[in-house]
């Protein structure tokens, strides 16, 4: 049996108050004004009592419901980062409709559906409201109302849709105005418009300086997608380069291949110092058949040390087969590097973004897009 107060009446709205805030923390649902439309609130920290929320708007954990706040301090502990504008945002909106969309803060304990790790938060403009919220800590708040059906504007007719799923109603008179809150994506790099609501675009505008919205989302692919493709035509021309490199150091050692062949001879000058080396064969390299000459010849290989020192090469010869390893080393750390097939994940590795990426990259990559809260609030 639900339990309703009228709270234009001092004595009533007391008892009303605590009665909603005894309510919460059994894990039962309360119906409490806002500064935008009547909402019906559960605990947050409660997933018995956030998932009755969704049950008596007959709701999907595919649209979680935002969270309420009583102060700014209770918002900073609920997320992980407020991003680049968040502060400034609290600071000219709240207590007011805005939602901000910010990473949910990874050591909290709840469950308010798929959220894909994002929390919507917002501070009221509405006394009554942040009275219970102060006493209550955040609530899970969500429009008083069947899925489908208008928000209710007073508490007749939240009760009218709602009924005994409620435990308290707190009657505060007329909802301040129709229109819900604007949401605002701070899970990327620059804030992104979800829904326009009470407070205008240009407003925004006016704190943030760049806003996305939906107009930008055809806009935004082709970008990435000509960077990509001019870094793909860059890494196609390096390979060619490459190649080239190549084939130049295959040919290269044959031009000091053929220096050690100009010492070959010269043992054939020294052959003819020795006395009767007449008969001392003449052909290049004779000193690999010296034992065969006649006696008097036997000792002309050992004679010329400049022969027996030949096979060293002069030292331009000697460093030029090097030449050709430096360069063969220099191509292969080359084609490691052009290689089209290495090269293309690199390529592929930049994002976008929560945000980012909080995106629009921009946010960010990133991150899975954060679910919109789907609310009148």
């Amino acid at each position: 049996m639900s339990r309703r107060y009228d709270c234009s009446e001092p004595m009533e709205r007391t008892r009303g108050i605590a009665d909603a805030v005894s309510a919460v923390r059994r894990g039962e649902l309360v119906v409490l004004p806002t500064d935008t439309v009547y909402g019906v609130g559960a605990d947050a920290f409660t997933p018995a009592a956030v998932q009755a929320l969704l049950d008596a708007k007959g709701r999907g954990r595919d649209m979680p419901p935002p969270v309420l706040v009583g102060s700014v301090r209770a918002a900073t502990a609920l997320v992980e980062d407020l991003g680049t504008y968040g502060q400034d945002l609290i600071d000219e909106f709240w207590p007011g409709a805005l939602t901000l969309v910010c990473r949910a803060n990874p050591n909290l304990m709840w469950d308010l559906g798929e959220t894909k790790g994002t929390v919507a938060v917002r501070m009221p403009m509405h006394e009554l409201a942040v009275e219970v919220l102060k006493e209550t800590g955040p609530l899970a708040v969500s429009s008083a109302n069947l899925s489908g059906e208008p928000a209710a504007r007073n508490a007749d007719e939240a009760e009218k849709m709602l009924g005994d799923s409620i435990s308290v109603y707190l009657d505060g008179g007329r909802s301040g105005h129709a229109d819900p809150s604007t949401i605002i994506d701070l899970t990327g790099s620059v804030p992104r418009l979800l829904r326009l609501g009470a407070i205008p675009e240009d407003k925004i505008r006016a704190v943030v300086g760049v806003l996305l919205t939906d107009e930008d989302e055809p806009a935004a692919p082709p970008e990435p997608a000509e960077l990509t493709a001019s870094a793909s035509g860059a890494g196609e021309t390096k390979p060619s380069l490459t190649k080239h490199t190549a084939a130049e150091a295959a040919h290269a050692p044959a031009e000091p291949a053929s220096a050690p062949a100009e010492p070959a001879s010269a043992p054939a000058e020294p052959a003819d110092a020795p006395s009767g080396s007449a008969d001392a064969p003449s052909v290049p390299g004779g000193s690999a058949d010296a034992p065969q000459a006649p006696p008097e010849s036997a000792d002309a290989p050992s004679v010329p040390p400049e022969a027996a020192n030949a096979p060293d090469v002069p030292p331009e010869a000697a460093d030029a087969p090097g030449t050709p390893q430096e360069e063969a080393g220099l191509v292969a750390g080359a084609a490691e590097t052009t290689d089209p097939d290495k090269s293309k994940p690199e390529q592929a590795a930049p994002n976008v973004p929560e945000e980012a990426a909080d995106a629009p990259k921009a946010a960010e990559a990133g991150p899975a897009a954060p679910a919109k809260p789907n609310d009148d609030q």
